[in-house]
């Protein structure tokens, strides 16, 4: 069984917790955060800490904390030689301090503490200095039930970028859609299946060839029209720049 120390109490570590407790594989044998607060109510069910010098000794120790911390916490342990990974997309494996085993787990996922969380969906990017680490790594992620993939710093942060536009970004839009039908008392339940279906498709073919819509079909009267519904600036902004990318992608002339 492989035994872990958690540290930090976001989204990420509340479901890696859920999920190595939940697994026979693994054992969350302490969790630690600066605050107690967060991680109190689970106290019955792991031993918490506050104090860096208390961490007992595992397998792996799992940084899952902000990226800005990543650095200055693994150089806070009290310890060194010992494996220790970060969660993060985007920071870099030598960011953590060189006394240390290094390595990343990356759950490329939108995590939200509230929302339930099946690892089967969540792919596992890892990355390892040295060699005889990625065993453990990928015998950790197996746990949860995760698909894994071995991949490299530049892949990493080329995947935590792509994330942000398919993820992040996308969802803003749907925020966007939301304001939009809201300002006219349009139901926005009835985009739902629209969703649902432009995420299903490009399951099956690419995005280049799923794209639809005015801008693509170079309908300009109707961009026009829409351009004035909008009442937002920044929403014309917006509906304009992506108009533009489309058009460019697929060879219509711009407005």
């Amino acid at each position: 069984m492989i035994s872990v120390v958690l540290l930090g109490a976001g989204n990420v570590a509340s479901h890696l917790f859920k999920g190595f407790s939940e697994s026979k594989h693994t054992s969350v044998i302490q969790w630690f955060n600066r605050s107690l607060d967060s991680i109190k109510q689970h106290k019955n069910l792991v031993d918490v800490t506050d104090n860096l010098n208390e961490l007992k000794d595992a397998d792996v120790y799992i940084l899952a904390v902000s990226d800005d911390a990543i650095a200055k916490l693994s150089t806070k342990l009290p310890f060194e030689d010992r494996l220790v990974i970060h969660t993060s997309g985007c920071v870099n494996i030598h960011d953590l301090d060189k006394k240390h085993k290094r390595g990343v787990f990356y759950p490329l996922q939108s995590f939200s503490k509230n929302a339930k969380m099946d690892f089967a969906h969540v792919p596992i990017c890892i990355e390892t200095i040295n060699k005889n680490s990625y065993p453990l790594l990928k015998e950790l992620a197996t746990s949860l039930g995760s698909p894994t993939k071995r991949v490299n710093s530049n892949q990493r942060r080329v995947l935590h970028l792509a994330a942000v536009f398919v993820n992040n970004f996308t969802n803003h839009l749907y925020r966007i859609g939301h304001e939009i039908t809201e300002s006219e008392g349009a139901e926005f339940d009835l985009l739902k299946p629209l969703i649902l279906e432009t995420a299903k498709k490009v399951q099956d073919m690419s995005p280049y060839m799923a794209q639809t819509g005015p801008a693509k079909r170079g309908d300009k009267k109707t961009i026009k029209n829409h351009l004035k519904l909008l009442k937002n600036e920044y929403h014309q902004d917006i509906y304009k720049l992506l108009t533009a990318s489309i058009q460019h992608t697929h060879g219509r002339k711009k407005l």
